[in-house]
């Protein structure tokens, strides 16, 4: 039997409708994980300084943030909430909400805040905390925005996910069937692979192989029912759907967001060759253009070596 994770949901609020919108996610996930949730509200500017909450003259006290008590006061009197608290810090949000990540089950923000650019999809703020979180981050977007996409919706909530098969993440995996299983939605599984398959010719140039593309299809089906084998045995009331398709995982998980109640992808573990925290190209244009709320699953810590002894030898 597990134990209760005692950590809360955390939801970044800066007053702006994004953030507004992913309080109420947060709200939500909280009650869903049975946790408390804390409303943090990082002060990127002097209280005067405040684009769109003070008016010169009238700056309230250093220990008062009105986007907090502007929370508070929407949510005062509600019956269907859990415990929630309330806290405010100074400095910048790419520094600070990584760090408050790291006491928080998971962190919910809106795709972007009050500064920056009309134009942009994703603030700054969401990609840095994004890659540099220590739990995972769930993106919020603007109900807006739109897939171009004939495709039919499947019915039904959906929890959507990619699958490489031969590289499977295993924490974005559970990421995604624990938040199923709690919200009593189903998995669907996105599995991309590569067509045409292309191989060197004579001449030095890439031409596609002979190889029948439905027994590409039936392998990948095959290595995908395999990796995600024991997560159905562990999560048996959730109900998993593979989609297997040719080309491009992000084009497809992008248009798998469509109504979804959330997709889940990972992140790169730090490597020798990149010592830095990375989204990667497929998490990087997800969080970008998908219709519904993004969650970006850090990789678990990594277990430390064996202690080699004394050093000799």
């Amino acid at each position: 039997m597990s134990t209760p994770n005692p950590l809360p949901v955390v939801a970044a609020v800066d007053g702006s409708d994004d953030s507004a919108r992913a309080l109420d996610w947060a709200l939500g996930e909280a009650l869903r994980r049975g946790t408390g949730l804390r409303v943090l509200h990082v002060r990127q500017y002097a209280p005067a300084l405040q684009p769109g909450v003070l008016v010169a003259g009238t700056e309230p006290p250093p220990d008062e943030d009105r986007v907090i008590e502007a929370v508070r006061a929407d949510l005062a009197g509600r019956a269907d909430l859990p415990p929630v608290e309330y806290v405010s810090r100074e400095g910048l949000p790419a520094d600070l909400l990584p760090q408050e990540s790291a006491q928080a089950q998971i962190l919910v923000m809106g795709s972007r805040g009050r500064g920056g650019f009309a134009s942009l999809v994703l603030g700054s703020n969401g990609i840095a905390t994004a890659r540099d979180a220590h739990c995972p981050v769930v993106v919020v977007p603007r109900p807006d925005r739109g897939v171009a996409s004939d495709a039919p919706v499947p019915d039904g909530r959906r929890v959507v996910v990619g699958l490489k098969p031969d590289a499977p993440d295993a924490d974005t995996l559970e990421h995604a069937f624990a938040h199923a299983a709690r919200s009593g939605a189903r998995v669907q599984v996105v599995v991309a692979y590569p067509w045409p398959v292309l191989a060197w010719s004579a001449f030095g140039d890439f031409t596609p192989t002979v190889q029948d593309q439905e027994a590409a299809e039936r392998e990948t089906l095959a290595l995908a029912n395999e990796q995600t084998e024991a997560l159905r045995t562990a999560h048996p009331g959730v109900a998993v759907e593979l989609h297997v398709a040719p080309g491009d995982a992000a084009g497809h998980l992008v248009d798998a967001s469509r109504e979804a109640e959330l997709v889940v992808v990972g992140r790169h573990r730090r490597r020798l060759t990149r010592p830095a925290p990375m989204l990667g190209s497929v998490t990087h244009a997800v969080l970008l253009h998908a219709a519904s709320p993004v969650v970006v699953v850090p990789p678990a810590p990594e277990e430390p070596a064996d202690d080699p002894g004394d050093g000799q030898g």
